[in-house]
């Protein structure tokens, strides 16, 4: 009978929460190790690494000649990185732009873009090779200095970290975002760099604060000024967390005749220029930066933005301090040093951290070269002292090889020799038994004798093998550091800036506007202030009635026959030449109902209002504001009553007359101030109503303008009485009209 043992099923009961949970941690511990975080000992993220490596197989050094970039792409694809060639190459071109690394690690040729954002030429047509800092990155990883692992499709090797002789990490800085952390690190100057790890390595418990009085701060490719207080650099170096205040480097250029303007030459780190242009001008037509009338971008190979003012009386200072506050001329750069420390474990580290974790690859490195070295030397003496014995035996190992069959044997129990040895007399060339050779084998002899005996010391003396890292450290700040074109510092340090207080108002562009209102209620701005010289034309049976001296930043309260106040905006009174519009279209003003005054907004200030019956109050100018179209209630009018005065209440006496042509003046002090509501009589009459009011200074006298003419009367006893009284006849001259302004 056939075996009926059942097959496993290979599919397994689980829960989903289970599933879901393992699935996204090994997504999350992938992405963390293997695609965003730079490694702390060489500085590097992995496509980054295999990106210089493929480069080295392809023998792409600095004296070398260049080949293009799809090559490359290619070749780390498919050997190394399997993802997208545009993500890869992407990662090449950021390796060769200047402003983008402190220290390039790729030599590009071709278009590999620039400061405005533009992008880089397609792969195809781009060159690459390694740059003299890649080398030293590189330099010694054939020599046993680091760690290999098998590549994804098994049939490569490739490095797990470099051996970093550059202290990239610091020196270009990194920037990545895995699931659930991401990394901020800014590029800093090498100079300053060396010097923190020499002093580490002379003092390993040396604090942060001493560490920073090296590495002051970050050092950008594109210059800049930091204008971070020191103690809040302190601070982020100690955490490993924090920030720092970058901004554009400009100075004011005299143009001639008293005229300025100001020249931008370093803008801040990654911000692209074309970008930041456009928004400064964008900014300028919108009115929302005062002072700046125009932006210009000079630049060709160096970074040129003119920026013009529209006055020469502004300050230059305060100019571009509203500038840093409103764009990117001003950015902050965040510092967040979460790093894989070994390749495999995140965290974030301090300063002092990062250069101990730096120090002590460089220190491994060391270890690993020099016993690598040693054990090729061994190799070697091995094999020369092979040679030595055959020079001095030479007849009769001659006859071993001629006479017997397998005279590597023999060889070995004749001479005492390894298999090695034996190997090496068996496979010498007949021309290496001359006797200069022996002579040139002695002396290799001699030379690896002693470079062996200086390794066995070096591994035997922990303090001489850190003194070796520091004279490493000290070459690398010969060749990079401040007395060379690429190593001097870009950056400029300065002191934490007195930041001027700038009003709202200040933030805002004004214009000088004229405001012109009809008889109609037609309204309409000109550009300017304009006098009225009666040349202004109005619809066909219309007059002028308001005429005001605004600016666009200005409200302007209207006040109608129904009690209702309405707030206007300035700038957005229709322009041009014509007749304006209506002013039913901007507010919502009710059938018959008419405008009463129209004034320009004074904050703090209070208004005398009043109605045909002779009744008023004060009121808070800034009370009477309104939000909507539909204004705001302020003076309660009786059936049949209306709205007649609004004068502001600026004096302290109050002038009242009636229709019936009589005048009264009483203090102001007898008018109540109120939120809204009827008021109380201001003057009492037989016939008519109120005819106008005003407030004014007693001292100066009560004026009134006839036309053209202006008359002030200054003996005001025979007028003066009680609120609410009638009034006498008033001052010969006085307006037929019974009004203070006809």
């Amino acid at each position: 009978m056939a075996d009926q043992t059942p097959i496993p099923s290979p599919i397994h009961d689980i829960a989903l929460a289970e599933a879901l949970s393992s699935r996204y941690l090994a997504y999350a511990l992938s992405t963390i190790t293997s695609r965003s975080l730079p490694d702390v000992r060489d500085g590097l993220k992995p496509v980054h690494r295999r990106l210089l490596y493929a480069m080295r197989q392809l023998r792409l050094d600095p004296n070398s000649g260049f080949k293009k970039s799809a090559r490359i792409v290619g070749d780390v694809i498919g050997k190394f990185h399997p993802h997208g060639d545009q993500s890869v190459y992407d990662a090449l071109v950021r390796l060769a732009q200047d402003f983008a690394q402190r220290y390039p690690l790729v030599d590009g040729q071709g278009n590999f873009g620039n400061v405005d954002g533009d992008n880089a030429a397609a792969m195809r047509y781009t060159e690459t090779r390694l740059t003299r800092v890649a080398e030293l990155l590189l330099a010694g990883i054939d020599q046993d200095t680091v760690d290999f692992r098998e590549t994804y499709d098994g049939e490569d090797r490739e490095p797990v970290v470099l051996p970093g002789a550059f202290p990239n990490l610091l020196a270009n800085g990194a920037s990545g975002i895995a699931v659930g952390m991401a990394t901020n690190i800014p590029p800093h100057n090498i100079g300053e760099i060396c010097d923190a790890l020499l002093h580490l390595v002379k003092a390993p418990k040396a604090r942060v604060e001493t560490l920073v009085e090296h590495l002051p701060g970050p050092d950008f490719p594109t210059g800049g000024v930091l204008v971070e207080p020191r103690d809040a650099i302190l601070q982020a170096y100690a955490t490993g967390r924090g920030s720092f205040r970058l901004r554009a480097r400009w100075a004011k250029e005299d143009i001639g005749r008293g005229q300025w303007c100001i020249v931008v030459t370093e803008i801040p780190y990654q911000v692209a220029k074309s970008r930041l242009i456009e928004k400064l001008a964008e900014l300028v037509v919108e009115r929302k930066l005062p002072w700046l009338a125009d932006v210009r971008d000079e630049s060709a190979e160096d970074i040129r933005i003119v920026l013009e003012p529209k006055s020469r009386s502004v300050d230059p200072a305060q100019l571009m301090e509203t500038l840093f506050r409103q764009t990117d001329l001003e950015v902050r750069i965040g510092l967040n040093m979460t790093v894989l420390a070994g390749g495999k474990i995140p965290g974030v580290m301090n300063l002092r951290d990062v250069l101990q974790a730096y120090l002590d690859h460089r220190h491994e490195v060391l270890t690993r070269k020099s016993r690598h070295r040693l054990a090729e030397i061994e190799r070697r003496l091995e094999i020369l002292d092979g040679f030595l014995v055959a020079f001095l035996n030479l007849d009769k190992i001659i006859k071993i090889i001629r006479e017997e069959d397998e005279p590597k044997a023999k060889l070995c129990r004749a001479f005492s020799l390894s298999d090695v040895q034996a190997e090496a007399i068996l496979n010498m060339r007949l021309r290496q038994l001359r006797r200069l050779e022996e002579a040139e084998i002695r002396g290799e002899h001699k030379t690896l004798t002693a470079e062996a005996k200086g390794l066995r010391a070096l591994l035997k003396d922990e303090k001489a093998r850190w003194r070796a890292v520091g004279d490493e450290i000290t070459e690398i700040k010969r060749e990079f550091g401040p007395k060379t074109a690429l190593g001097r510092r870009r950056t400029t340090l300065a002191e934490a800036p007195v930041v001027a207080e700038l009003s709202v108002e200040a933030m805002v562009e004004r214009e000088p506007l004229t405001v012109i209102c009809s008889d109609k209620g037609w309204i309409r701005a000109m550009r300017g202030h304009v006098a009225d010289d009666g040349k202004t034309t109005y619809k066909e049976g219309d007059r002028g009635r308001f005429w005001l001296h605004a600016e666009t930043t200005d409200k302007l309260i209207l006040f109608a026959t129904s009690g209702r106040f309405f707030t206007l905006q300035a700038d957005r009174l229709p322009r041009g030449r014509g007749q304006g519009e209506p002013v039913k279209l901007l507010v919502d003003l009710g059938e018959g109902e008419d405008v009463v005054a129209l004034f320009v907004h004074r904050p703090g200030r209070k208004l005398l209002v009043a109605a045909t019956d002779g009744k008023g109050f004060l009121v808070e100018e800034d009370q009477v504001l309104a939000q909507t179209r539909a204004g705001k209630q302020i003076l309660n009018v009786a059936p049949g009553v209306e709205a007649k005065v609004c004068a502001a209440a600026e004096g302290d006496t109050v002038a009242c007359v009636g229709d019936n042509h009589k005048l009264l003046l009483f203090p102001l002090s007898d008018v109540p101030t109120m939120a809204r509501g009827r008021g109380v009589t201001l003057q009492k009459y037989r016939d008519g109503g109120l005819g106008d009011a005003k407030v004014f200074a007693k001292r100066d006298g009560l004026s009134w303008r006839l036309g053209e003419r202006v008359r002030t009367e200054t003996d005001l006893e025979p007028w003066l009485g009680h609120r609410a009284g009638a009034g006498r006849l008033p001052p010969r001259g006085f307006s037929k009209a019974n009004r203070f302004d006809a």
